[in-house]
């Protein structure tokens, strides 16, 4: 955990029905003090958008050997790399050579986000997807965190419907590859 960080609790009805998953997740995320609430839940978002056996968050934003989100399987290969917000292409190109599969959730402008990406190399590039959501969700929804939460996510056809501390806010989970 790193210094100085706050803990965040999530208590979360996941119900994706893309995907067929239904969980209740009870989460402890350690909010760095340089991370924004956006960035914070964005990470949170993208764990349950990502849910399956073996999934966690890293030690934090100061570990440079890891994603945000990371799954492994039993033997501890990671299998996917998950970054948030705006990963440098250097970034993006040593997690897709550790993972079978990477991803980047961000809840900035994904053209602004993608654009230094453009001539770098990345490996794999084409198999990597960019996921981004509706302009102003994550900042309407980041508004109402506290130190306790209570989420209900459910997913359908890619339309993200979040109720976080009795607030509804609703996105398209949009997807664009990176290459």
């Amino acid at each position: 955990m790193a210094a100085g960080a706050t803990i965040h609790t999530f208590t979360v009805n996941l119900a994706d029905v893309d995907r067929g998953v239904y969980e209740e997740l009870s989460l402890r995320v350690a909010r760095h003090p340089s991370e924004t609430a956006a960035f914070m839940l964005t990470r949170v978002l993208a764990y349950c958008l990502e849910f399956e056996e073996g999934i966690a968050f890293s030690e934090g934003i100061s570990t440079t050997d890891e994603p945000a989100v990371l799954v492994r399987d039993l033997t501890g290969a990671i299998l996917s790399w998950i970054e948030i917000g705006a990963p440098d292409a250097a970034r993006l190109h040593f997690g897709s050579a550790q993972a079978e599969r990477t991803a980047v959730y961000t809840h900035r402008d994904p053209a602004k986000v993608s654009a230094p990406w453009a001539g770098k190399r990345i490996h794999r590039a084409d198999e990597i997807t960019l996921y981004s959501f509706d302009p102003g969700f994550v900042e309407d929804a980041a508004r109402v965190l506290e130190r306790r939460n209570t989420m209900t996510v459910s997913i359908t056809e890619r339309h993200l419907y979040l109720d976080l501390n009795g607030t509804s806010v609703e996105s398209d989970v949009h997807a664009q590859p990176v290459a």
